[in-house]
């Protein structure tokens, strides 16, 4: 698919905010595909296309995630995250995207999880530090980000549960995987 047809396909989905949100993810995730290597267009595509679904009616997400045989579970937690795996299977029915790389990356934007592909942690990331956010601890994600690409996602993912632990939120089991299994990468297996 071509960035100027992703563009054209998601611009109608989303607010303006959000769709240049979604630009600035995509030249974050270019940016750190230079740092680690990868597909740029792979990076961009997804930047692009990782929110689709972000703001579709929550009667239809729900019976989206019944119908496309997502976790049941997906419903215990915050609507918050059923744009990620929806979009993930819309961007395929609406958009005809059928790289799996790119719909894993869209799928686990939100959540992380254990054994993340390269391409996940870079939309994780970008999504998590593109130059509009703005919220504690982000320049010391960002400053990782500059060296350390597993850190820095380590980083985001510690962020986020304490985020959700101070609010009395539901954490996804994914989260605490990918908090877990990141750890264990960057202390060496020792933890």
């Amino acid at each position: 698919m071509e960035i100027s047809k992703a563009k054209e396909l998601v611009e109608p989905h989303l607010t303006e905010a959000r769709f240049d949100h979604s630009l600035r993810v995509a030249e974050t995730a270019r940016y750190l595909v230079d740092l680690y290597g990868g597909s740029k267009e792979k990076a961009e595509l997804a930047g692009i296309l990782h929110d689709y679904a972000k703001y579709r009616p929550l009667k239809e997400m729900e019976q989206q995630i019944k119908a496309f045989n997502l976790p049941n579970d997906l419903l215990d937690f915050h609507s918050e995250l059923w744009h990620a795996p929806i979009g993930a299977i819309l961007v395929e029915e609406e958009c005809g995207l059928k790289d799996e790389d790119i719909k894993g990356a869209i799928k686990y934007h939100t959540t992380g999880r254990a054994n993340m592909t390269k391409l996940e942690k870079i939309i994780f990331l970008a999504d998590y530090i593109e130059p509009g956010r703005s919220f504690p601890g982000i320049e010391e994600v960002r400053e990782s980000a500059k060296t350390n690409l597993e850190h820095a996602c380590w980083l985001a993912v510690r962020n986020t549960i304490q985020y959700l632990i101070r609010k009395n939120a539901k954490i996804y089991p994914d989260t605490f995987h990918a908090y877990n299994d990141l750890s264990s990468h960057i202390n060496g297996g020792n933890e």
